[in-house]
């Protein structure tokens, strides 16, 4: 029994620890830090640049050295005979040149000494690793708004749930005085029903954002790169977060097109148009290879060849190979015509992303700004609107005033209260819009 009692004791241990394991406690900065390591667009970003530091070193390699090996055998199933008259009277003999079986080994080595095409290559794979560079530091950036905005949806659905638990709670009551009123025939059976109806759509806004509150945190899950399952218990507020996030000081901040990501990418994907114009220029250059060889040879009617006396003949070869281009139709001319084209398209690009950058920014202060005077404005007319409901609640059971009043000031509140709730988080959502259209880094 004692044994039993151990293994049920072990076995309830390690379900807890388990349990235990699934349960996350995050604040927003720590989901983004979370995030910027572990999301899959984050790992994708990672295994990129890695990948572009190996084609870097794949172009290096072409200009060093290269050593190759061949073995090549032979064995004539049939060997060629060759006909010759050698005494002259019209009748041709027949010979056979050489053995059966022949083996060939061979070491070469090849150094490409001139090829522009070479140089402007890897300038281009240079080129392409700060791509990936500044395409992990843009995936960053999209990775924190990303995050931002799902943690603010679920904070902003379990307080629409408490604010939502709450209405029904007092709604209830007021249904249920309201009955008791109508029973003992002191007010009208559709100011009851009048109530029932906003209780049942109340019930069932509930019902409804509690399935939201699911999904919400699987949206979670899945942009800070966690399986969609894990349980995450949320340490901010929604509206500590919108507290903090007003800061109007981003307002006046200026802003340096020059050192914004997308404008470092655009300028980036300039570069590459350039080193395609610079690329087809240098196929109009010579290029220029050396090699060097070295291998032996054996000759026999049988497989002898590993037997210590079989003869090996050496040979070795030292040779430079020059490449003129002369004339292509003028093809190549084509071709570094179509390159400056886009050379010149990606520098009109280059000033559209400059323009489009800096109304990006004015656009997001404007939203920003906005968001933060219409949380302000929220914040006072649900309080307002509280008041309001108080008093026509109160009227309504004294008899001063019908169900139709009391129901204006419930809509006109239950909409104050989700305007408010939305307010907070448009200040959270379009503060991180603002600070990526700034460029501010990720702290």
């Amino acid at each position: 029994m004692k044994k039993i009692g151990y293994l049920f004791f072990l076995f309830a241990f390690v379900m807890n620890t388990n349990a235990q394991e699934k349960t996350m406690q995050l604040s927003l900065r720590q989901a983004i830090e979370f995030a910027l390591e572990n999301s899959y667009n984050a790992k994708v970003a990672i295994n990129d640049i890695e990948s572009a530091k190996k084609k870097v070193w794949e172009t290096t390699t072409i200009g060093l050295p290269q050593i190759n090996g061949a073995i090549d055998y032979q064995n004539f199933l049939k060997q060629p005979i060759t006909v010759a008259d050698i005494n002259g009277d019209g009748v041709n003999e027949e010979f056979i040149f050489g053995t059966k079986q022949n083996m060939n080994v061979a070491v070469t080595l090849r150094q490409l000494l001139f090829d522009g095409s070479y140089l402007v290559g890897l300038q281009a794979s240079k080129t392409f690793l700060k791509i990936s560079e500044q395409a992990q530091q843009k995936t960053e950036y999209i990775t924190r708004e990303a995050v931002i905005n799902a943690y603010g949806n679920v904070l902003l659905t379990e307080s629409t749930i408490t604010v939502l638990e709450s209405n029904i709670k007092i709604l209830q009551k007021n249904y249920n005085d309201a009955k008791k009123i109508f029973e003992n025939g002191l007010n009208e059976e559709e100011d009851v029903e009048q109530l029932e109806i906003t209780l049942s759509s109340l019930k069932n806004q509930l019902n409804n954002f509690k399935r939201l509150e699911t999904i919400a945190y699987r949206f979670l899950n899945l942009a800070i790169g966690n399986p969609i399952e894990v349980n995450l218990v949320l340490t901010d507020t929604l509206d500590s977060l919108a507290e903090q996030n007003i800061n109007l000081n981003l307002i006046s901040k200026s802003f340096m097109v020059d050192n914004h990501i997308d404008y470092k990418i655009a300028e980036n994907d300039r570069e590459t148009k350039r080193l395609m114009v610079k690329l087809e220029k240098s196929k109009n250059l010579p290029t220029l290879n050396a090699f060097v060889n070295y291998g032996t040879q054996a000759f026999s009617n049988e497989f002898t060849f590993f037997d210590s006396d079989q003869r090996w003949f050496q040979s070795s070869l030292l040779g430079v190979s020059l490449n003129v281009p002369i004339f292509s139709s003028f093809g190549r001319k084509a071709k570094t015509a179509q390159a400056k084209i886009d050379l010149e398209n990606s520098d009109i690009r280059l000033e559209e992303t400059k323009q489009k950058l800096k109304l990006q920014v004015e656009s997001a202060k404007n939203d920003y700004q906005f968001s933060v005077e219409s949380y302000q404005t929220a914040k006072k007319n649900v309080d307002l609107a509280e008041r309001i409901e108080k008093k026509q609640r109160i009227k309504f059971f004294e008899g001063l005033s019908s169900s139709f009043d009391l129901l204006q000031a419930q809509n006109q509140l239950y909409s104050q209260q989700q305007n408010y709730l939305q307010s907070m988080l448009d200040v959270i959502a379009k503060k991180a819009a603002l600070e990526n259209a700034l460029n501010i880094p990720i702290k």
